[in-house]
């Protein structure tokens, strides 16, 4: 069978069904996923204690499947021919975004396979931080609405939004509803952060889950948005924020190239990281419009273009 076809069934298969797919312009190229977790370690430490008590803030268990030392976490990436991921960075609070920020421009100098990021939080000094780092070349910046309680349409950030869309730095959002709805998550009001900033190259974590019909139609309306994947269309997502059943379909009549990346949440995730490229593979092999060409740009072209790489 082909990679379309051959269901990938543990972490085992990744790196060979990766391989088959003859990614990239050279045809030996690995995987682009622009939404991964790298923290400082106390903070990072601080992650997962919350998921450890998953059943009190979500309602449901959320083990870690790479609770691993970073030098481990690295080494699993590689394994599955990851040849370029964004260690995605947050605040909770403010005066916290811009000393991340410094971490994860240092942290990916060091890592070749890492490309520079970082964050932001409605401040005084947005602007400041995110300005130096465009300066050092950062190639993708995450916002995160639920975890840092903020409206995404306060007056503090709108000239942080303007500055990134004037310098064509993408934006990974997550902004929709689940796991569980913030004070200020939906995809309207993102939307609204749009409508005043269209050349904004934003994308919507988690394909806006659980709001997929509202993120579809934000991407239809504006061409500078993107969905990433990340856990999508898993085990454990559609337990709780089940795709609709024409999905594929409906990612094949979205308008324009590239529409859709690879995200995958490592590696904050209950489970392997198999189970999102099986997702994807599935919604490829289900819609004759989509097919190995969709594989190929979700898992390597999209986001490489996205990241600049290209």
């Amino acid at each position: 069978m082909t990679a379309l076809q051959t269901p990938l069934t543990s972490d085992d298969d990744v790196a060979g069904w990766v391989r088959s797919l003859g990614l990239g312009p050279d045809g030996r190229s690995g995987l682009v996923d622009v939404h991964v977790h790298f923290l400082p370690e106390r903070m990072l430490r601080k992650v997962w204690a919350y998921f450890d008590d998953a059943v009190a803030n979500y309602g449901y268990e959320w083990p870690i499947h790479y609770k691993l030392p970073e030098d481990e976490r690295l080494a699993r990436l590689r394994s599955f021919g990851v040849d370029t991921f964004a260690p995605l960075v947050y605040p909770h609070k403010p005066d916290m975004a811009e000393w991340l920020t410094g971490w994860a421009l240092d942290w990916a100098a060091e890592v070749p396979e890492a490309v520079p990021t970082a964050t932001l939080f409605p401040e005084e000094s947005v602007t400041t931080y995110l300005g130096e780092a465009v300066e050092r070349g950062v190639r993708l910046v995450k916002a995160h609405v639920q975890v840092g309680g903020y409206d995404p349409r306060d007056p503090l950030l709108d000239p942080a939004w303007g500055l990134l869309a004037e310098a064509g730095v993408p934006v990974v959002a997550h902004c929709g509803d689940g796991p569980i709805p913030g004070k200020h998550t939906g995809i309207g009001i993102i939307g609204e952060v749009m409508d005043r900033h269209p050349r904004l190259r934003l994308v919507l974590a988690h394909a806006g889950l659980p709001e997929y019909d509202e993120a579809l139609r934000l991407v239809e309306r504006h061409p500078a948005v993107r969905l990433d994947t990340t856990m999508v269309g898993t085990p454990f997502t559609q337990g709780f924020a089940p795709l609709p059943d024409d999905w594929p379909a409906r990612l094949a009549d979205l308008t324009g190239e590239g529409r859709v990346v690879l995200g995958t949440d490592f590696p904050n995730i209950p489970y392997g990281y198999f189970h999102q490229l099986e997702a994807i593979r599935s919604w490829a092999a289900a819609d004759d419009r989509l097919g190995k060409g969709f594989l190929r740009s979700v898992l390597h072209d999209a986001p490489a273009d996205l990241l600049g790489l290209v």
